[in-house]
């Protein structure tokens, strides 16, 4: 059962989402929190395996709450780390830079369609990456256009194996550790070992830092198409 927390200032829009999340048969909806304070509170009491998480509520906002949540390693927990998605009406703005950097997993717009902020849900909670497609798109042409210094560089990136690299690439494309296992031929444990080193390697706390440095460090092209299968060759 994945436990959620929800976060938002709008009691309406906290019961709609509870509603929604509730008619899934695999998501606990825990509790519900107005201002980042109390998400924090309820967070460090309940260790929710997602957070949904609104960026712009009154007092501790959800960019704050974000950052007090890395800071207590409640995010970088080995063994229960709390996943962070922030919900936004932007497409892209500073917010959801800072939302990254501060260690959130994931970025769904409020008018997003149900099943894919479900699918946000599920994917997050399992360790993948999720970026709203609209999120992603200016997301990758404000990196472009003003690199992101915290993100590890090509000399970085250099220090992955072939294997690791052709892991991160795959990544990028938003494939799961079992289709990068069906595409690379490898065992499911093979593949999630060499997720773990690449992101040991580029001191990434999670998948969706590593798939926006693959971006910016052009390991990956926008609106590209993964290579073809591979047969497991590369060490």
């Amino acid at each position: 059962m994945i436990r959620v927390l929800l976060a938002d200032d709008q009691p309406l829009v906290r019961a709609g989402l509870a509603m929604l999340l509730t008619n899934e048969p695999d998501i606990e909806v825990v509790a519900e929190a107005g201002d980042g304070a109390q998400a924090v509170e309820l967070g460090r009491r309940l260790r929710p395996d997602v957070v949904l998480m609104d960026v712009r509520m009154p007092g501790t906002d959800g960019l704050a709450a974000t950052r007090l949540m890395a800071e207590e390693k409640l995010i970088g927990d080995a063994d229960r780390p709390v996943r962070i998605i922030m919900l936004t009406t932007y497409h892209v703005d500073e917010a959801v830079h800072a939302a990254l950097r501060a260690g959130a997993s994931g970025f769904v717009l409020k008018d997003a369609a149900p099943e894919e902020l479900v699918s946000a849900i599920r994917a997050v909670s399992a360790g993948e990456a999720w970026l709203d497609p609209a999120v992603a798109r200016r997301l990758l042409d404000d990196l472009a256009a003003r690199p992101d210094p915290g993100l590890p560089t090509p000399v970085q990136m250099r220090g992955l194996t072939p294997r690791e690299r052709e892991v991160l690439v795959l990544m990028a494309y938003g494939m799961s550790n079992r289709e990068i296992a069906e595409h690379l031929v490898l065992g499911d444990a093979t593949v999630k070992t060499h997720v773990s080193r690449v992101l040991t390697k580029l001191g990434m706390r999670d998948r969706t830092h590593a798939v926006v440095a693959a971006y910016q460090c052009g390991l990956v092209e926008p609106g590209t198409a993964p290579p073809a299968r591979m047969a497991g060759l590369s060490r």
